[in-house]
């Protein structure tokens, strides 16, 4: 079975949908929502079946509350503005028949008719055929490897790019390129491009330089958040 660990905090909009489209997937799966204390996300992800539980906010915490509870062999972790294709569940399990392969992700694509989400998409292809990619890419991995590599961390940030960096160093890794996965842009409206690169370059540079986390998370508030997308 698949695990599908969806972290959420004010969702309402989106956790419907999202959890309707899994739903109709034939593969043997279980949906974990974690949510952060929010709107009505919890009452519609518990009406539309969901396992429900709370967590603190922040992802790694989340991601790791789900993931403790889960059942499955596979764990996927998945956002909640993702727009999972059909098949999605089925192409994991084909993903992981060789016993070499302890994970990957989707190739992702943006839904913004911009230019900017266009660049981005070619952009995050470049990334993944160097070995890099984020949580929104819809990362799985087996659950004893998981739980070898010592779960997600539960970083105020970058908690997924420490978890990847792990896991690509724990064994052989895929990109499922069809179907891809598409998330939302509402991430950058209203923001410059030149700014988002930035800002990106920035909060890695200085995890790359030993900044805590914790500082990397106050800045990030302070200067970079998207008002739109609570993390």
């Amino acid at each position: 079975m698949i695990s599908i660990v969806i972290p959420t905090r004010n969702e309402a909009a989106n956790i419907g949908a999202l959890l309707a489209t899994l739903g109709a997937e034939p593969e043997p799966h279980e949906c974990i929502v974690v949510d952060a204390g929010s709107d009505a996300t919890a009452v519609i992800a518990a009406q539309a079946g969901a396992r429900v539980i709370a967590s603190p906010p922040g992802r790694g915490r989340q991601i790791r509350a789900g993931a403790d509870i889960a059942e499955g062999d596979i764990i996927w972790m998945l956002h909640a503005d993702s727009r999972p294709p059909p098949g999605c569940l089925a192409a994991i399990r084909r993903a992981l028949e060789s016993p070499e392969t302890v994970g990957g992700n989707f190739r992702l694509l943006f839904d913004g008719d911009d230019r900017f989400s266009r660049w981005l998409d070619g952009f995050y292809a470049w990334l993944r055929r160097n070995g890099f990619y984020y949580g929104d890419s819809g990362i799985f991995v087996r659950r004893e490897v998981y739980e070898r590599l010592g779960g997600m961390p539960t970083h105020a940030l970058m908690e997924d790019y420490a978890f990847v960096r792990r896991l690509e160093g724990s064994g052989k890794t895929v990109c499922i390129a069809d179907p891809p996965l598409v998330t939302s842009s509402r991430r950058f409206h209203g923001r410059s491009a030149a700014g988002i690169v930035t800002g990106w370059l920035l909060i890695h540079g200085l995890y790359h330089l030993g900044v805590a986390p914790a500082r990397l998370a106050w800045i990030y508030d302070r200067l970079l958040r998207p008002a739109t997308r609570p993390r």
